[in-house]
């Protein structure tokens, strides 16, 4: 793929282009106490469990992805010493009981030793070991994932790593400036079997560099590359603009933003590849959004709900203010 005029080649033009279009960094405290939500998930079982997410602060993620604005939610300088502890034992605190599932979400790697220092691992497991909750999940960059992560398995009941594959079209991967490739994943997928370490993967509904009639072929394909890999989970994300780089290549040509009725066909698209082979979830954060009619986006919302936590495609919603059917 030829890179456009605007937007160069290499890594470190990349991460200058990317860094010159970001607003300025909002304020937090690595010691604050974190935010935290609770959702229902299918566990692949028939069942559906309560799953915490705990969006921890630290430190920014080395690499500066195309479509990312997740550093809007870290620290510029290394994540202190017992910081990230503090704030997991600060939102276990929180929970019911009844949460037996819990995401470590940092905004990047939880494997990158200046945004999780390596010495809050024991505290960590030992907090979510006294909540007795079941499965850890933390996500990672493929390079990052090694013995520090075996460790951290062997500390925990059980453990799932997210990976951001975000898409196998080869020029859009390259392109987005995450420093991966398909090879590699694979690689870390394997040693995460061999270790006995949960997958999950995140897929980019409408990434950048994919040309729109394209879009729904590549996520296809996207979702099998996953399913090979071995993920139980695959979520789909809608990319989001706001971080600059974005709207610079919208400018240009090279991305469309996805609307709902994109997710809504990437998420069907997906739970029919799967196949009941893995668990596909469709990111429904600040999903209004993405709506451009304000009469059919609660009943699209739920809809997706219903296939998130159903793991099948719900009857179509037509709707009588836009005329608009959504994707079934």
């Amino acid at each position: 793929m030829t890179a456009i005029a605007a937007y160069p080649a290499g890594r470190a033009a990349r991460d200058r282009f990317v860094l010159d279009r970001r607003g300025p960094r909002p304020v937090h405290d690595s010691w604050a106490p974190p935010r935290v939500v609770v959702d229902p998930e299918p566990d692949g079982h028939g069942r559906r469990v309560d799953v915490a997410t705990v969006f921890l602060t630290g430190r920014e993620c080395p690499w500066h992805c195309a479509m990312c604005d997740l550093w809007q939610h870290t620290i510029a300088e290394d994540t202190p010493a017992g910081a990230i502890a503090r704030q997991v034992e600060t939102a276990v605190g929180t929970l019911d009981p009844s949460v037996r599932a819990i995401k470590l979400y940092n905004a990047g790697s939880y494997f990158d030793p200046r945004a999780v220092p390596p010495a809050d691992d024991l505290r960590v497991a030992r907090r979510v070991g006294a909540a007795r909750c079941d499965r850890v999940v933390v996500e990672s960059h493929p390079a990052l994932i090694g013995d520090r992560c075996w460790a951290f398995r062997d500390r925990v009941a059980a453990l799932d790593v997210a990976i951001g594959l975000e898409t196998v079209h080869p020029g859009a991967l390259e392109a987005i400036n995450k420093g991966i490739t398909v090879d590699g994943v694979d690689a870390a997928a394997a040693a995460l079997r061999a270790h006995d370490v949960g997958l999950r993967v995140f897929l980019l509904v409408h990434p950048p560099f994919v040309p729109r009639h394209e879009q729904t072929a590549w996520l296809e394909r996207s979702v099998d590359a996953a399913i090979e890999a071995g993920a139980g989970v695959i979520s789909l994300i809608p990319t989001r603009g706001g971080n600059g780089t974005l709207e610079a290549l919208a400018a240009d040509g090279q991305f469309t933003p996805p609307a709902i009725a994109d997710l809504e066909g990437a998420a069907a698209a997906a739970i029919r590849r799967a196949a009941a082979r893995a668990v596909v979830l469709a990111d429904l954060w600040d999903i209004d959004g993405f709506a451009s009619c304000p009469a059919c986006v609660t009943p699209r919302r739920d809809r997706l709900l219903r296939l998130n936590l159903d793991q099948r495609v719900p009857e179509a919603v037509a709707c009588a203010a836009c005329g608009a059917v959504t994707p079934a």
